[in-house]
């Protein structure tokens, strides 16, 4: 028997399938548009959402003919929704996280409950990318709709639902909504009140890793899978993302390298304090029970390398072309193999944690005639770290501290950035041996909740097994610790000027 993880993201899915050893026996993957109708909106077709997903999963159940899948659950992103009517039909689209059109509700919510309220209510720092304001938006904008709306699901969700089960989402996708008391973990009416939210247009709330039901013969048969598939609750995409990286102890944390840098640390209690929330850091349950997780990140993380790549590393390319090798391994080989004394500020979008500044500018300072590009790269890869840094310091100081991390994404294959981030934070950095972390999560609450394993954590525990580990070069880490209180200084200095600096 195998056990099928399934992801929905934001231009792409992907379902997994696992054996019970946690050894992945096949995946499948689509991508989906996304539509901007204006300048700054983002929204999604769920009903291409759902025909992609149908397709991953028809694709992994005909590649597991011979290890039958017997249970599913489902990891998405947040925030975004899809309305439902009557006869269980997608009458809108869903509006994705970094939509624009919700941002003068910030201040509506802010003058109605004060942001202090907000975040002690919810977990999460008062923004204009959570479900709520975009209901909002939907009940001022498209009162139709909202009309023929009869319940309104995550894409995780959705997914539940398409398979046959009734509404339902998790804790940790729900917090996500910004109408989720995170104490008390129901719904806040007052939250949906302000919103023109009734109740009864929410989905039931289940923790992480419920049995639901199963996939009705019908919907099976369309699909190409067994009988008797198990649905179960998964989560948000980062607490899947930790689970399957066997984040299931407190201090313990995934760190996800890719186009976006995000940290995503567990802890035994749900810290909910002034520190956080003047620093926008949220706080709600983990996929594992009796955890909870934060989150802090930086939007320009990969995403810079890829800039640097393609505005400056034309060499690099036409020899990764000609060689078949990949251009990254070539940058990093080449990459001065000290630390640079040259610090990278990568706000080169919109930042996240602290700050959430739409206008902030990247910079590098300390260049000089002799600087070389070896060194460019490194301090590249060092200012992103730098940033992250700055944030587990702020997460210390709200009173969760990080003793190691544990690397996912498509950053993690890569030993030189590795050794670098081990380096700059002080603390070891694990490779786990399967790169679908999120998936292998859903497998994880799957068959831990039809009885393939005794436990999510234990489960966890036993199938992220670590390939690799970095040890901080300790001469290495006292450098960058010296330098890392000149980048501390920067953004507070030079704020101001990319404020006024013309776009």
């Amino acid at each position: 028997m195998s056990l099928l993880g399934i992801d929905v993201g934001t231009t792409g899915c992907k379902a997994v399938a696992f054996q019970e050893d946690g050894k992945m026996i096949t995946s499948a993957y689509r991508e989906y548009p996304l539509h901007s109708p204006q300048p700054g909106w983002a929204e999604l077709d769920g009903n291409r959402v759902w025909e992609d997903v149908k397709a991953c999963i028809r694709e992994a159940a005909a590649k597991t003919k011979n290890d039958p899948i017997s249970a599913l659950a489902v990891s998405s992103q947040g925030e975004a929704v899809s309305y439902i009517n009557d006869q269980g039909e997608i009458i809108h689209n869903a509006l994705v996280s970094f939509d624009n059109r919700t941002e003068r509700y910030v201040t509506k919510w802010e003058e109605k409950f004060g942001r202090k309220k907000i975040f002690e209510t919810t977990g999460q720092p008062l923004a204009a990318l959570f479900t709520a304001l975009k209901l909002q938006w939907m009940h001022e904008h498209k009162p139709e709709i909202m009309k023929q709306t009869r319940v309104l699901l995550g894409f995780e969700d959705l997914v539940m639902y398409k398979l046959g089960q009734a509404p339902a989402t998790d804790y940790t996708l729900a917090a996500r909504t910004l109408f989720f008391d995170v104490t008390k973990c129901d719904w806040s009416d007052e939250f949906l009140q302000f919103a023109g939210i009734d109740r009864s247009l929410m989905p039931a709330l289940k923790p992480s890793g419920t049995l639901l039901g199963e996939v009705p013969d019908s919907i099976a048969d369309e699909l190409g899978l067994p009988k008797g598939v198990k649905v179960v609750t998964g989560g948000h995409d980062q607490p899947c993302q930790s689970l399957g990286a066997g984040v299931t102890e407190s201090n313990m944390a995934s760190y996800g390298i890719g186009t976006v840098e995000c940290i995503a640390p567990a802890f035994s209690d749900l810290i909910i304090n002034d520190v956080m929330h003047q620093n926008n850091i949220c706080c709600y349950h983990h996929a594992c029970p009796d955890l909870y997780i934060a989150l802090i990140y930086n939007f320009t993380g990969g995403s810079l390398f890829r800039w640097y790549r393609d505005q400056f590393a034309q060499d690099e390319l036409r020899r990764a072309s000609e060689s078949g090798r990949d251009v990254y391994d070539i940058l990093t080989e080449e990459a001065s193999d000290r630390p640079t004394g040259i610090l990278v500020l990568p706000h080169f979008t919109t930042t996240g944690v602290p700050h959430f500044d739409t206008q902030a500018k990247g910079a590098f300072l300390g260049l000089r005639l002799g600087t070389t590009k070896g060194e460019i790269t490194r301090a590249i890869l060092e200012g992103i770290t730098y940033e992250m840094r700055m944030c587990l310091e702020l997460l210390k100081d709200a009173g969760g501290e990080v003793n190691i991390l544990r690397a996912t994404g498509g950053g993690a294959k890569s030993p030189f950035w590795l050794q670098v981030k081990a380096d700059i934070m002080g603390v070891p950095v694990a490779v786990p041996s399967v790169s679908e972390a999120g998936c292998l999560g859903c497998a994880i609450l799957a068959g831990s909740a039809t009885g393939v394993y005794s436990s999510i954590r234990e489960a966890a525990q036993s199938l992220a097994s670590i390939e690799r580990t970095y040890e901080p070069n300790q001469e290495y880490h006292r450098l960058y610790t010296e330098r890392f209180e000149c980048y501390k200084e920067i953004y507070p200095r030079l704020s101001d000027l990319f404020h006024r600096m013309p776009e």
